[in-house]
């Protein structure tokens, strides 16, 4: 759906310990038949995370793959670290089909964003989404992270953060930037701490965010990759607290005791259904439909094409949550005109009649 040129780039933020590195490592255990490059960004550590990742490299991530940037925030050390880095994986003999960045655990994620609009590579990549891990364990606490502690021993030893901002506000930031939010650590929160840290985290959010319980890393990687957000278009729809300064920690904390569990489970928990229509009138009609799916019924994902009618061009959709976008991409030519939507949500919130009735089927 986006320029098939540009090279879709996932970004993921969350705090100290909230599990970005056992994510990564179960995307790359999972890519879907892609070929993943992987963007690490380390303040100041020993590149704890890029070992790790590099240990699990395969065929799918060869190790050649994994680029780490140690010493500061992407957003500071743009031209000198970050656009050579990702230029470098760009033009690898085998062009990655993803890239997945692993920011910095108090990293801002709206200075990254503005990064992709460098001219050196704003044409060639795209921001496929941003995804923000919350620790449901400590977020329904009350905390941000497990070990607040270390992150503020790690905020403090940083001579180029701004030790005032609560990290409150950091926490909202990474809520406000992102397409979809993960609830690590769900096992060990329970049910009980999930429904508390999912409140907490929609009282922070600035609209109605898809917010999944995730254990040990393990999420279908249909529901995160492939979002099409082009955010980097979409800058201004993301608040954020702190448009000029800059603050970055680290994030090294890490469960080195989970192994590699394979968890088949985790693609039951959703559900895809094909909603077939004919020519469709109003297109806005349509789009409004869609949003109130994501409001009403919690629907994470639609996308497809509409056949609108007396236009030759098809219409694309893409909705991530309640944020949709749609645009005319190219003429119907010789292939059927028809309306064709995928539906992609929780197991428990699939109620196909109804889903179907909205739209209009």
């Amino acid at each position: 759906m986006t320029d098939l040129n540009k090279i879709p780039v996932t970004v993921i933020t969350g705090f100290l310990g909230a599990g970005k590195t056992t994510l990564i490592r179960h995307l790359m255990q999972n890519p879907q038949g892609k070929r993943l490059a992987v963007v690490v960004n380390e303040f100041g550590t020993a590149g704890v995370d890029g070992e790790i990742l590099k240990s699990c490299a395969d065929e799918n991530c060869p190790a050649e793959n994994i680029m780490e940037l140690a010493n500061g925030c992407i957003c500071c050390t743009v031209a000198d670290d970050f656009i050579p880095t990702i230029e470098q994986l760009m033009d690898l003999p085998e062009k990655p089909d993803h890239i997945v960045i692993e920011t910095s655990g108090l990293a801002l994620p709206k200075p990254l964003l503005k990064a992709f609009d460098w001219p050196a590579i704003r044409s060639r990549i795209t921001v496929d989404g941003v995804v923000a891990l919350a620790d449901a364990e400590a977020v329904a606490k009350g905390q941000f992270a497990t070990d607040l502690d270390a992150v503020q021993a790690q905020r403090e030893a940083d001579e180029g953060i701004d030790h005032e901002t609560p990290l409150s506000e950091l926490f909202k930031d990474q809520i406000s930037c992102a397409d979809i939010i993960l609830m690590s650590k769900a096992d060990l929160a329970g049910d009980a701490g999930v429904d508390k840290a999912r409140s907490t985290i929609e009282a922070e959010a600035p609209r109605k965010l898809p917010i999944l319980p995730m254990s040990e890393g393990v999420i279908d990687p249909r529901v995160i990759l492939g979002l099409e957000a082009a955010a980097e278009d979409d800058l201004n729809a993301r608040p954020s607290h702190h448009e000029h300064h800059h603050h970055h920690d680290d994030d090294h904390h890490h469960d080195h005791d989970h192994d590699h569990h394979e968890h088949d489970h985790d693609h039951d928990a959703f559900d895809t259904i094909v909603v077939e229509l004919g020519e469709v009138e109003d297109p806005q009609v349509l789009q409004d439909a869609i949003v109130k799916l994501a409001r009403e019924r919690n629907i994470l994902r639609v996308k497809g094409y509409v056949a609108v009618s007396g236009k030759p061009m098809r219409m694309l959709v893409q909705a991530v949550g309640e944020r949709l976008r749609a645009q005319y991409d190219q003429p119907w030519g010789a292939q059927p005109r028809r309306t064709q939507l995928v539906v992609i949500a929780e197991h428990d919130n699939i109620d196909e009649a109804a889903i179907r009735a909205e739209l209009g089927a």
